[in-house]
């Protein structure tokens, strides 16, 4: 694997732009892919296709023929690639950060760099946000404006309570028709039956779906050095808790949950990556990309 950038997550965090932020990851992970065995991700028309005896000539792109002497015309919505649908999570419990940034922060940052990539790449992104239910919906385009439309949803602040993820991903389906790239964010800190059903009904559906879980480092590891108060941000139910006492019994319940979830991915052929808000974002997306073109 190449060396590749380092942005350190904090850091990216302050800068306030969720559109510079994004740029700032995509030009570290084409740094890292343009040094991978990938390199030839990046095709220099993408977004074009050769002219062929047939096509409007009103659609060729004459600046393009006269930069590399070829005839290319501009593709259409229905020539994309593939259509990827961004399902995030915006449930309070995403608000938690035991830093200077949240994992709704993190989550944000991820899904407009991948809207930002995909997009390039001539696939249609759609994004559907969620708590309890199913919040905002913006079907997949690849059209001008398109990732600027992602980017207000995506800058808006987490204001749900619950998590439903069965509802959020059934309302999904009822939505989406044809066969997509569904890439569900959250931290998956929910209960799992109904999830699975939706999951299970989705990848039926023959939709590939891609599982980014968001956890804070603290959450993995409970790493807490006091005795402290802990409140529960979608219910408010506080504990004071020692961390000495309590992490061996938090730990063995996360591990539980972790295995519960890699294996209801396995079992629906779904591919699932816990990713800690500490680990860089050009690696997490350099990994994704790599599986995929691997």
């Amino acid at each position: 694997m190449p060396t590749l950038p380092h942005l350190d997550p904090t850091a990216l965090m302050r800068v306030k732009s969720l559109e510079l932020r994004a740029r700032m990851v995509m030009e570290g992970l084409w740094k890292g892919l343009h040094r991978s065995p990938y390199h030839g991700f990046s095709v220099e028309f993408s977004e074009y296709r050769p002219y062929v005896p047939g096509d409007d000539p009103r659609f060729i792109d004459w600046k393009v023929m006269a930069r590399s002497d070829r005839t290319f015309i501009k593709k259409f919505e229905d020539e994309t690639n593939l259509r990827a649908h961004l399902l995030l999570d915006r449930s309070r419990s995403m608000t938690y950060g035991s830093g200077e940034f949240s994992k709704a922060d993190y989550a944000a940052t991820c899904a407009a760099t991948l809207a930002f990539f995909l997009m390039g790449q001539n696939d249609a992104v759609g994004l559907t946000t969620f708590d309890e239910k199913v919040d905002q919906h913006i079907p997949a385009r690849n059209r001008p404006g398109q990732w600027r439309r992602l980017l207000l949803q995506l800058e808006r602040a987490p204001g749900g309570h619950g998590t439903n993820l069965g509802a959020a991903l059934r309302g999904l389906s009822e939505i989406i028709r044809k066969r997509s790239l569904i890439i569900l964010m959250s931290d998956l800190l929910a209960p799992l039956p109904d999830l699975e059903r939706e999951l299970g009904y989705l990848a039926a559906g023959r939709h590939e779906i891609v599982v980014f879980q968001f956890l804070d480092p603290r959450e993995i590891d409970f790493e807490f050095s006091k005795a402290t108060h802990f409140r529960d941000s979608e219910t408010g139910r506080e504990l004071f808790v020692d961390p000495a006492v309590a992490r061996r019994q938090y730990l063995e319940r996360f591990a539980t949950h972790q295995e519960a979830i890699r294996r209801l991915c396995a079992r629906h052929g779904i591919t699932h990556q816990l990713v800690s808000t500490a680990d860089p974002l050009e690696r997490v997306l350099f990994d994704f990309v790599s599986s995929r073109r691997g």
